[in-house]
């Protein structure tokens, strides 16, 4: 059995590999984990002899781009809009894709091979990379979302419209928590400095030197680490904010040694190892299917209730921040709740309630639960941008 020869390199044409490279970065930007290797092996299968169909690359291409589920149910969406032309179903990003009348499909390509020199000088006027670039279909520029990116700090939540801004909203929220773990320990490391000597083991250190003691090892009051307990409203009176706030408690389940997170809506669940996953995308998928009924009503009596029957024993100990991220609007009475954080306020140090209402001109606490709930908490602090969880840090560090 002989084996056919590979292709060379230039034999599938420079437009090809152009718009390969064009289709990469469309999956990369609907959120496919694409790198060089799966880049590699595409190109490898443009030279094989399942170019000539393309229902056969199209399940190649699939089988090799597609990591999770909602890759699978996007990708013959965004491979058809791309290659064929075809209209997208709403919600289904190809910006890797070019709406120029000039860009040809997958089908015209592979049936100008035979004449690639001639497909080159009538198409080839763009560089690499500038299959990207805006036409008149498309809303904004990159330039508009730099200096939005510039005050970022500063935006409610809500305001953000564009969806560019928002993922770098999401980025820096996770960002802002992985910083604020860095510098917490840096500070708790500086304090653990005592005045005292420790001289077992100072001895200890002083047999690599031949009994010498060289570095003097200092000790003094041990302090217990902080651990935050995380408690995040996903009704729908708080979906303006609930992206944000989930990639900022990913950063910190992901950097926070001592840290739990529970959403709640009208139940509570427990969404620590869902956002335990390093990578954001999929601890979000993760965590969609563990909470059902995300967006729909709000019951943060009956959530503290349960909370505080089934799990603050066990996440709550004397160096524990509670932090609830809650609109405060309760379908339950207030009465309920009331009861319930004075019963979490008896069990941990701090409750700290970050409401983005506040961030509102004119807001006033006067729904029934925000004001039952108010009594018992220490610190009552916005949560409408950047800005305002950034200056959670300080007080923590006071902890």
């Amino acid at each position: 059995m002989t084996t056919a020869s590979p292709e060379t390199h230039e034999d599938i044409g420079i437009v090809l590999r152009l718009r390969l490279a064009g289709f990469v970065r469309s999956l990369r930007d609907s959120g496919f984990k694409v790198g060089l290797a799966e880049t590699g092996d595409a190109l490898a299968l443009l030279r094989s002899p399942l170019m000539r169909k393309s229902h056969n690359l199209k399940g190649a291409f699939r089988a090799l781009f597609c990591g999770r589920l909602s890759d699978w149910n996007t990708f013959d969406d965004l491979f058809d809009a791309y290659w064929f032309g075809k209209g997208v179903k709403s919600g289904v990003k190809v910006s890797g894709s070019s709406s120029k009348k000039s860009m040809k499909t997958i089908r015209e390509l592979m049936d100008a091979q035979g004449s690639r020199q001639d497909t080159i000088a009538g198409d080839v006027e763009r560089q690499p990379g500038e299959e990207d670039e805006d036409t008149d279909d498309t809303p904004s520029g990159r330039r508009e979302g730099a200096s939005i990116a510039e005050s970022l700090g500063q935006v409610d939540f809500r305001n953000l419209h564009d969806p560019e801004a928002a993922e770098k909203a999401h980025e820096l929220a996770e960002r802002l928590a992985k910083s604020m773990r860095v510098r917490l320990t840096r500070r708790d490391k500086q304090r653990r400095k005592g005045p005292r000597l420790d001289l077992r083991r100072t001895i200890r250190h002083s047999i690599a030197h031949g009994g010498t003691p060289i570095e003097l090892i200092r000790k003094g009051p041990r302090h217990r680490q902080l651990r935050l307990v995380i408690l995040l409203d996903a009704s729908g009176s708080m979906n303006n904010y609930t992206a944000v706030f989930t990639r900022f408690v990913h950063g910190m389940l992901d950097n926070f040694r001592e840290a739990e997170a529970f959403l709640f809506h009208t139940r509570l669940v427990h969404v620590s190892s869902a956002l335990s996953e390093r990578d954001a995308a999929r601890a979000l998928d993760r965590m969609g299917l563990m909470a059902q009924g995300i967006g729909g009503g709000t019951k943060i009596g009956e959530a503290l209730a349960e909370f505080n029957r089934w799990h603050a024993a066990r996440v709550i100990h004397s160096r524990t921040c509670v932090l609830i991220l809650s609109d405060g609007y309760d379908t339950g009475a207030p009465e309920a709740l009331g009861v319930e954080m004075a019963k979490l306020r008896r069990r941990c140090k701090r409750i700290v309630w970050l409401n983005p209402l506040i961030g509102w001109q004119g807001y006033e606490p006067t729904a029934g639960g925000m004001e039952a709930a108010l009594p018992h908490v220490d610190l009552f602090a916005p949560a409408h941008n950047l800005d305002s969880l950034a200056a959670l840090e300080p007080y923590l560090a006071k902890l």
